[in-house]
């Protein structure tokens, strides 16, 4: 475990040997850097884990430590540069290094030919030495370097394609939006630290609970300033308007920032933060209304898109939504259970969407997809394989095992209006999941298209697969003594939730197939009806949220700016120099040596003298 810092080294080096370059390199070059780097963090982990993995069967520690160095030393104010390793940290870092590496493989497909090539995996490497800072990280403030490091990147692998103004604006929209939830987050740290002088995260667990009482003033900012931080990271209810835009980035950057690895932030640091939760349980229930109602209006709004990318983007709003849902009703490891799985099978479905999109000249409106089954038929088993573990099919996919511990944990826990929420959002899953299918791969054919070739378009959609099947639920985090216990239910109640939510699943595919597949006579005669326009409409701009922060916030934003464009108070400090100017010119007006004017100004100065007189 003493090579754990090489799960940064790697990313990192290869960055550098990208950025520094300048594009010279050619294209097999720039990917064998690319895609090694990330391949030895994975195999790094790989070794890491098993003598983790070697320790913990032996009865050795479950935690482990590596100090680097002192980052900062200021009186008191004592940070290090520490990587900490438990079962948790290590679910996390194998889920960014191993699919990262999927994701990059294919990339080297995905991005030849496209300018910027070496550009693009510089960013991808540093992306993932930041995000395995923020993985890794023993303390809040090394978090937070992470933190602000995958923002960055994400900023510049949104905008990748900088010449179209509208993706500079969907990548500046993710950076304010997010950087909102951020500031949240950096007042967390400043509360925990003036109550409990420390940053550490094991420190913080075991002086909360001696320094502070629950549900105190203090311990209820200082989550509530976390949840900030974690909803604006991971696109939740009301900071989730960034996510949808976001697709405005080449496809694999999709599948790595926005379904595997950066969304998924904001529930990692709230699971790595739950004694603090735990002490403030308002806030805690509050994180799982807001996964459930995320869910939810996330499900209506993917119902409705056109673009392949922005259904799958509601979807990950939507299933980050369920990790919430789970912090919410305390099943942490279902929680992070659902965080893996959905690695894998979201993963897939944005591989495979952007081997769709390539495959059709560039072309994401799904209406203008069809009958695909028959020319990529590889991609179109990963679409099934992949929307089946999506929408919970029953028994055969990773995503029901993980979404049905949710369930069960808010049922054991009494939640059951959220257990109910989290059923609504299954059907709806499975319905916008399978209509995207059906438009996509079924019916008459509009468009010409060809098969991706090569073992690095096969290889990570293959592996993908797999791991979105009962196999990958095999993969059980090593989470005990890690996260608190979490209520189980009983067999009665948990076989008669695994009949009702794959029914639910089952009855939503079976719906999109009456809706989608055929003439689509009855979907489109409600679609053209009065009610059918305004909710697609009101769903398809996703509840109108962009609408209502433009008229609140960017709008005053930019009367104010336009406002103070001149600069007021700049003029306001010149205004005495103008009325001395403007006096001294009055005044020699009137030295004009002209015998009756003088005459005239002083019978003038009398009168107003003893007009004065007169009010005195």
């Amino acid at each position: 475990m003493n090579l754990l810092y090489l799960t940064i080294l790697f990313p990192l080096l290869g960055f550098l040997l990208l950025a520094f370059s300048r594009g010279r390199w050619s294209e097999n070059t720039a990917a064998t850097v690319g895609v090694g780097s990330i391949g030895l963090a994975a195999l790094t982990t790989c070794w890491v884990a098993m003598d983790f993995f070697a320790q913990h069967h032996d009865g050795g520690v479950t935690f482990f430590t590596q100090h680097l160095w002192t980052w900062m030393a200021v009186g008191n104010f004592n940070i290090a540069f520490r990587l900490a390793l438990d079962g948790l940290s290590l679910t996390m870092l194998s889920v960014v290094t191993g699919v990262g590496f999927f994701i990059h493989l294919f990339a080297s497909w995905y991005m030849r030919g496209e300018e910027g090539y070496s550009r693009f995996f510089a960013y991808t490497n540093l992306f993932i030495a930041s995000m395995v800072i923020l993985v890794l990280a023993d303390n809040l403030l090394l978090m937070y370097l992470g933190w602000e490091g995958v923002g960055l990147c994400s900023y510049l692998l949104i905008g990748f394609y900088y010449t179209n103004p509208k993706n500079g604006a969907a990548a500046m929209k993710a950076f304010v939006v997010t950087r909102v939830g951020d500031v949240f987050l950096a007042f967390a740290l400043f509360i925990l630290f003036k109550e409990l002088g420390t940053l550490n995260f094991r420190e913080l667990m075991v002086l909360a609970p001696q320094k502070l009482a629950e549900g105190s003033p203090a311990i209820t900012w200082a989550t509530l300033m976390l949840l900030g931080g974690a909803v604006g990271k991971s696109a939740q209810l009301p900071l989730q308007t960034w996510l949808a835009d976001a697709m405005a980035g080449p496809t694999p950057v999709s599948a790595l920032i926005h379904a595997a690895t950066m969304v998924t932030a904001g529930v990692y640091l709230i699971a790595r933060t739950n004694g603090l939760f735990l002490m403030a349980p308002d806030v805690l229930h509050l994180v799982g209304i807001v996964g459930a109602v995320t869910l939810v209006l996330a499900g209506f709004a993917a119902l409705v898109q056109s673009d392949i990318k922005r259904v799958l983007a509601y979807s990950t709003m939507s299933q980050i939504g369920y990790m919430f849902l789970a912090l919410g009703v305390q099943a942490w490891d279902a929680a992070i259970f659902h965080l893996m799985t959905h690695a894998f099978f979201k993963a897939l479905l944005f591989l495979a969407s952007g081997s769709v999109i390539l495959a059709c000249h560039h072309e994401q409106n799904i209406f203008k997809m069809g009958g695909l089954r028959k020319t990529i038929p590889l991609v179109y088993v990963s679409f099934l394989i992949g929307g089946s573990a999506l929408a919970a099919l029953p028994l055969v996919t990773a995503g029901f095992f993980s979404k049905d511990e949710i369930l069960a944990g808010a049922w054991a826990n009494g939640h059951m209006d959220l257990m109910m929420a989290g059923l609504a959002g299954a059907f709806m899953t499975s319905l916008y999941t399978f209509r995207m299918i059906f438009i996509v791969f079924h019916g008459e054919a509009k468009t010409k298209a060809h098969a991706g070739k090569g073992l690095s378009h096969h290889i990570p959609l293959l592996v993908l697969m797999v791991l979105s099947t009962f196999v990958g639920a095999l993969i059980v985090p090593p989470l005990h003594g890690v996260l608190p216990q979490t209520t189980e239910l009983g067999h009665d109640r948990t076989l008669t939730l695994e009949i009702a939510s794959g029914v639910v699943a089952i009855a939503g595919i079976l719906l999109a197939a009456v809706l989608w597949l055929g003439k689509r006579q009855f979907v489109t005669s409600v679609a053209q009806s009065a009610p059918g326009r305004f909710f697609s409409t009101w769903w398809f701009h996703a509840w109108g949220f962009d609408w209502l922060y433009d008229k609140v916030f960017v709008q005053p934003y930019l009367a104010i700016a336009k406002l103070l464009q001149r600069d007021p108070l700049n003029a306001m400090m010149g205004l005495p120099a103008v009325v001395v100017r403007w006096s001294n010119k009055g005044l020699a007006v009137s030295q004009n040596g002209q015998l009756r004017w003088y005459v005239a100004s002083m019978g003038i100065g009398a009168v107003v003298v003893l007009a004065l007189l007169q009010f005195i």
